[in-house]
């Protein structure tokens, strides 16, 4: 029976806590968020059709799907002490607060791809105030994406470190007899769909390979990710290097010139 005096996501809430609580669905009881993993999937799936199929009725129906699935794995949380459905709520509030300073504060932005640009650099201050290292640019790729999924936002974050060029050749065929001009939508979903063809042909699995490759191309540009961190690092440290030196030879001059006395902490009286 429905609350007169609860919001609906507080009856929602309670709803939930009654089906894990003592008396309540024996699935539901079973249930842990590793086993419940795989349903979040499938539930956004189902929206990502009801979006397509521009159906209002649907949409509605997956969209209460999808939020069963963070209220779910809420009240999980909250079972075992780590945290609850308010703090989901309280934490993505914040997040959205704080990285949109151009509304909730006085910054101003030109477009959209200066919103993007300043989200991404938010999100690396955010990670160095809770003490995380400086990690690679890939690293929030979840890696449980389907392999085209993945090797798109993989190809994203490297143009976006400057790891890979802007504009790629590699598959670029030029013009010629019998050739296109250039790359339409379409002919590259033929293109795409003639490569999953193939595979299938000898035997193996489009996805696999795909993801194989990212997984390769992944530990590459992290490499050279590594390299450049590196290298950077040492360019920051040689002007620190250099003045050291200086100051080393400053005091050994000093030493040698007859009566020449090294001031305190080895430097000159003007360095």
């Amino acid at each position: 029976m429905r609350s007169k005096t609860r919001s609906a996501i507080e009856e929602l809430l309670a709803v939930m806590a009654r089906l894990r609580g003592p008396g309540g669905c024996p699935w539901d009881r079973k249930q842990t968020h590793r086993t419940l993993r795989m349903y979040a999937v499938e539930e956004v799936y189902e929206l990502l059709d009801a979006i397509e199929a521009g159906d209002d009725e649907a949409l509605l129906e997956e969209l209460g799907d999808v939020l069963l699935q963070v209220v779910f794995h809420a009240q999980l949380a909250r079972e075992r002490g780590a945290f609850d459905f308010d703090t989901v709520a309280r934490r993505i509030t914040e997040k959205l607060i704080h990285r949109h300073p151009h509304v909730f504060g006085e910054a101003a932005v030109k477009d959209a791809e200066e919103v993007l640009a300043r989200w991404d650099e938010l999100k690396r201050q955010e990670k160095q105030q809770r003490g995380r290292p400086q990690g690679s640019v890939f690293d929030g790729i979840p890696r449980h994406l389907p392999a085209l999924m993945r090797a798109t936002e993989l190809i994203k974050k490297a143009k976006k470190a400057g790891l890979v060029s802007e504009t790629p050749t590699a598959g670029e065929a030029a013009p010629g007899p019998g050739r296109p001009a250039r790359w339409t939508p379409r002919r590259l979903a033929s293109q795409l769909w003639a490569l999953v063809e193939l595979a299938q042909a000898h035997g193996w699995s489009a996805e696999t390979l795909l993801r194989e490759e990212s997984q390769r191309r992944e530990r590459q540009w992290r490499q050279w990710e590594r390299r450049r961190l590196r290298r950077q690092t040492t360019r920051a440290k040689a002007p620190e290097t250099e003045v050291a030196k200086t100051r080393s030879r400053r005091s050994r001059a000093g030493a040698a010139r007859p009566g020449g006395r090294v001031p305190a902490g080895g430097g000159t009286p003007d360095s």
